[in-house]
């Protein structure tokens, strides 16, 4: 009875099957209630008591030897349908993927770039690192000059030359140093204050700076540029210009469009007088062109610059900046649809 009991556990360990029926009838062989191994615990009983320690072991192996083919075979047989579901049917719906979401000031900083590429504003970069030269001193801000109060500046304790650019206006300077008239060109950038952070103002954010320079640039030259970026980005067509003050222009001024007092949210955003400031613009000062090796005798040209981080919030009613910078993904997705 052992032996054939042994004869069993070896046509087990040899056993195959490729179907689920083959394996449910193998099942049913040796582990059913009417199977092979119930009736070998029924002739338990008639085994003399010399060879029932021995009988017992034979039995329990057979059960488990069956039991652990019958999973490995179930094992190996949902593996393989599972590799043909996969590979196998190369028409099968694809898993959905998860659409990533295009930060707002990517969004807002991509349209200003094309609205100017438009009409031959070419993009130009520079260190976010910057020394006083390019940052300062070319820009008619020489030391000690009172204006540079207007600036908070994040310096580097080893060297009080570096410090962290305030304004993409140095990335002009460098280009114009490096680069002949006519020059047209916009300068999109990160730049540092030493700002407190609030719900308006941050100690980071981003700048679109514009340089224009050719002969015979003049102040209108510059209104109508300005005119048809609001028109553009907007949708707006009536803006005004009010005096200001830059150090690196002459004469300077303050950009606003007229929002409207359609909504409340247009009274709130406007203080309820229908017109939102968005950049400073003005010509460049002679003294900016003679530092950065142009003749302000025989070229001219304007300048502007904006916040993108402002614009933003204009277009999607952002009222907080710094949700701009806490990469809440309740925030981003909102921005999935947009190019």
């Amino acid at each position: 009875m052992i032996d054939k009991i042994k004869g069993h556990i070896a046509e087990v360990e040899s056993f195959n099957a490729k179907t689920k029926d083959e394996i449910e009838a193998f099942r049913i062989k040796y582990l059913g209630k009417k199977g092979i191994l119930n009736d070998f615990f029924s002739e338990f009983k008639n085994v003399p008591n010399e060879q029932k320690k021995e009988f017992g072991q034979v039995i329990n192996e057979l059960k488990t030897t069956a039991q652990a083919k019958v999973n490995s075979l179930k094992d190996e047989l949902d593996k393989n349908q599972e590799e043909k579901g996969v590979y196998g049917d190369l028409s099968r719906p694809a898993e959905p993927v998860e659409i990533g979401s295009r930060h707002p000031i990517s969004i807002v900083k991509n349209q200003i770039i094309e609205i100017f590429s438009n009409i031959g504003f070419n993009v130009s970069e520079g260190p976010e690192m910057e020394d006083d030269w390019h940052n300062f001193t070319a820009l008619n801000l020489p030391e000690y000059h009172p204006a540079r109060d207007m600036q908070d500046t994040f310096f580097i304790q080893t060297n009080p030359d570096i410090l962290l650019r305030t304004h993409t206006s140095s990335v002009q300077v460098r280009y114009m140093e490096n680069n002949k008239p006519p020059i047209r060109t916009i300068s999109p950038g990160r730049v540092f204050r030493n700002e407190a952070i609030s719900a308006r103002s941050h100690c980071i954010f981003h700048q679109v700076e514009g340089l224009y320079i050719d002969k015979d640039v003049s102040f209108a030259d510059l209104k109508q540029t300005i005119l048809y970026f609001t028109k553009q980005l907007f949708g707006k067509s009536k803006i005004r210009l009010r005096p200001s003050y830059f150090p690196f222009t002459e004469p300077s001024a303050e950009v606003d469009v007229y929002w409207g007092l359609e909504t409340e949210t247009d009274y709130r955003i406007t203080k309820g007088t229908g017109w939102l400031e968005i950049m400073g613009c003005g010509m460049v000062d002679p003294n900016v062109l003679k530092n950065c090796g142009i003749d302000p005798k025989e070229y001219s040209g304007f300048a502007f610059g904006m916040g993108i981080e402002r614009i933003a919030m204009l277009l999607y009613q952002i009222e907080d900046i710094r949700m701009f910078y806490e990469n809440d993904l309740r925030f981003l997705e909102q921005f999935k649809s947009a190019l």
